[in-house]
């Protein structure tokens, strides 16, 4: 195969928060609610944390079924219990 066929499978992982996306989400959803100048910031941290502890949750319940591969059902398991945790 000649190269220009081929496919890269390595991808560039982005350093930054999607700033311009999450600010024009808010202001199309919520319209009159105003966040401070680094709110954005603060909730694309809340989302990348939520998404780390639900994958370590359902790695301890893929482990826990002796799994090695994460189901859709370890997921959906894992997110009811940090769902539960995260309501206070």
């Amino acid at each position: 195969m000649a190269l220009s066929t081929t496919v890269s499978q390595r991808k560039q992982i982005k350093r930054k928060a999607p700033r311009g996306f999450l600010k024009r989400v808010f202001k199309q959803r919520k319209p009159h609610l105003r966040l401070e100048s680094r709110g954005d910031l603060l909730v694309h941290l809340n989302c990348l944390l939520f998404v780390h502890r639900l994958a370590e949750e359902s790695r301890a319940n893929a482990c826990e079924d002796k799994c090695g591969v994460i189901n859709k059902d370890h997921v959906l398991a894992a997110a009811k219990v940090i769902l539960k945790k995260s309501r206070g």
